[in-house]
């Protein structure tokens, strides 16, 4: 078997991805444009990469400390990417699916990666019209990492109902929060991992599932979280593209705070409490389906809770390990994102408002841009 190296962060360190949608300024459609907008950048821009689809651009952070540093870098990067949009007519989605552009009519990214992917998976791949946000946080080795992701899991469905951004599909009302994560959850690989106990079992699995031909490549695991092995990082993948820059900021923050904390609890010999898989699963499922409005299950207690209430605790619970990271006031904010309404509620009010899907992505891409204009 391969020997999988975990190259090991001796600090938290934080790294933010970006999954936009490339839309029509006109129409407000996804439009497979990629190609178009990386040709109009300037060579030496490598923080864009494209993905599946071509209607889709991802933005990445550089290695940062903060969260504010992350802030100050994605500032900078969207904004050059929108002054490129501009010029082409185009505009950035900042949503986890489309309210009205068809899947089918989608191109997809001419890749040997993405053909393979295509090919191997089949309608699966090609209806991934999806937008999403990861999260990378620094750990220091590839135990721990695994360790990490055991832990964070009850907390999973929390992160997600701050983010649920995708209430439409294929032009329906679908009626969830976050219909993404059930495109996502027809993958293979994709959501709750499986249990791992070390990274040594995790190398394990890998090397048997390219093995045996279930996966072409360590890549093709979409966990809702996994350990990265080339970043050294626990990566957060369950939350849907919100809607503006700072609603990512305040979830980044939540993020690198809960894995600091629990980092530091391993480090200290903290006590591993087991939560049920089905819990996880069933409070996943309340937070796709309710978002904000969600109440989940207690993995202590086994009460119902509001999200707003789990957020508020877990707020306190971070603020020591949020302060050492220098994102305090960004955790703090976690509040009252819990209280507003979810950015699936807001796309559907402004359908209410003014019976046209088009209307939903033309107000909400011109609220979140970054630059003026």
């Amino acid at each position: 078997m391969e020997k999988l190296i975990f190259h090991g962060s001796a600090e938290p360190t934080l790294g933010i991805e970006l999954e936009f949608g490339l839309v029509d300024a006109r129409t407000m459609a996804l439009s497979s444009s990629i190609d178009a907008l990386l040709r109009d950048l300037p060579q030496d821009v490598v923080f864009l990469k494209p993905e599946l689809m071509q209607c889709c651009i991802e933005i990445n952070t550089d290695i940062c400390h903060t969260v504010g540093e992350a802030e100050a870098d994605l500032r900078r990067k969207i904004a050059i990417v929108e002054q490129a949009t501009d010029n082409l007519g185009l505009r950035l989605w900042w949503g986890a699916t489309h309210p009205f552009s068809l899947w089918q009519n989608q191109k997809i990214t001419q890749t040997e990666r993405y053909l393979d992917l295509v090919s191997l998976l089949q309608e699966m791949a090609r209806r991934l019209v999806t937008f999403g946000l990861h999260i990378h946080v620094g750990v220091d080795s590839g135990d721990k990492a695994v360790m990490i992701c055991d832990r964070i899991m009850q907390h999973l469905p929390t992160l997600l109902s701050l983010s649920c951004s995708s209430p439409f599909w294929e032009r329906r009302n679908t009626g969830l929060h976050s219909h993404r994560s059930k495109i996502m959850e027809g993958l293979p690989t994709a959501g709750l991992p499986t249990l791992m106990r070390n990274w040594s079992e995790y190398v394990w699995l890998v090397n048997h599932m390219v093995g045996t031909g279930f996966i072409n490549t360590i890549r093709e695991i979409w966990w809702d979280v996994r350990p990265h092995h080339n970043f050294g990082t626990v990566e957060l993948r369950v939350c849907d593209m919100p809607g503006n820059l700072d609603d990512v900021l305040v979830i980044a923050a939540l993020t690198q705070s809960l894995v600091k904390a629990l980092s530091d609890d391993i480090d200290h010999g903290a006590y591993q409490h087991d939560c049920h898989p089905m819990m996880v699963r069933q409070n996943k499922w309340r937070a796709c389906r309710f978002g904000v409005q969600a109440e989940l299950v207690d993995s202590y207690t086994y009460k119902v809770q509001p999200v707003k209430q789990i957020v508020s605790g877990l707020v306190d619970r971070l603020s020591d390990s949020a302060a050492e990271l220098g994102c305090r006031e960004y955790l703090l904010a976690a509040n009252e994102l819990a209280q507003r309404p979810s950015w699936a509620d807001r796309q559907r009010q402004i359908l209410s408002d003014t019976g046209s899907a088009a209307e939903v992505v033309r107000q909400l891409t011109a609220a979140s841009r970054i630059s003026s204009g």
